[in-house]
């Protein structure tokens, strides 16, 4: 019975909510393992979960070490199912009304500086592993966004490409000449490997191989130029770089949460701090 619930809960959130196959994935992992516990607890019916089952959840939680942030995910997942659950009137308590999240300290993304992401370029890249490059730190897309790109999301004519984001939200992106000179050269390899290898897709990225690239071949990718630079890096570091550059450069906080397709300013702000953390530092270096 739980999970025909939670398989009409989860279909709401396709439906009404517009969120991601990645995301509800992540739902769906966190309702179940939380139904599973209450089912150890011999608890057989969702209107029997009370708050001290919530409470022996989280306190497992964290005996088995999960993250902070972790922990505030699965919060989050419950807080929504119990509140569907209320106006569905499946349940008549929600007993994540009082729950409080865990506080969890906010650390400064890592970035990188130009030179670094100069480097990176300056390797012997194919033209896939160019573009990726390109996108990521000249667009500040995210890896799942990147990967979801379809051959008619660009405008060369434009210098803009339509992606989608977090909750399907689209948005434009616009990119420069650098990106724009990547994906002319990618189009004729593209066009090489569709022939050489008879693949029929819409996706823009394939691998030299012939391959669709997934969200963990890019992530192994970077993982690799990070070795160029001596650092530990992901395809969110170029992001997060992109983001801070701009607003180094004189960048509008709005425009730069446009761009990133954050749906809170606030996220954005955090990228400021970034920056000024930047600017103490160049300060010392020059005036030791």
């Amino acid at each position: 019975m739980s999970m025909q619930i939670l398989s009409q809960y989860l279909e709401y959130l396709e439906v009404e909510k517009g969120l991601s196959i990645n995301t509800l994935d992540a739902y769906r992992r966190d309702l179940i393992s939380f139904l599973e516990f209450c089912f150890v607890l011999g608890v057989q019916e969702l209107i029997q979960i009370q708050r001290t089952h919530l409470n022996f959840y989280i306190i497992d939680l964290r005996e088995k070490k999960y993250s902070a942030t972790s922990v505030m995910r699965k919060i989050a997942s419950l807080r929504g199912f119990f509140k569907w659950l209320c106006a569905a009137e499946i349940c008549l308590q929600n007993p994540t009304l009082t729950l409080e999240q865990p506080r969890i300290p906010r650390k400064l993304p890592k970035v990188m500086t130009v030179l670094e992401i100069e480097n990176i370029l300056r390797e012997n890249l194919s033209k896939t592993e160019r573009l990726v490059v390109e996108l990521l730190y000249g667009c500040g897309l995210r890896v799942s966004e990147l990967v979801g790109l379809k051959t008619n999301s660009i405008d060369l004519s434009a210098n803009y490409l339509k992606c989608s984001g977090k909750g399907s939200k689209e948005r434009l992106v616009p990119f420069g000449n650098m990106a724009k000179t990547a994906l002319l050269d990618y189009f004729i390899q593209r066009d090489f490997l569709i022939k050489k290898y008879n693949v029929d897709t819409k996706n823009l990225l394939i691998s030299d191989g012939g391959k669709f690239l997934t969200r963990q071949d890019i992530y192994n990718f970077i993982h690799e130029q990070g070795k160029v630079i001596h650092k530990n890096i992901s395809p969110h570091t170029l992001r997060h770089s992109f983001a801070t550059h701009l607003l180094e450069n004189g960048a509008d906080l709005r425009i730069v949460q446009e761009l990133l397709g954050h749906a809170d300013v606030s996220t954005t702000q955090l990228y400021t701090h970034i920056s000024k953390k930047r600017l103490k530092e160049v300060y010392f270096a020059i005036n030791k």
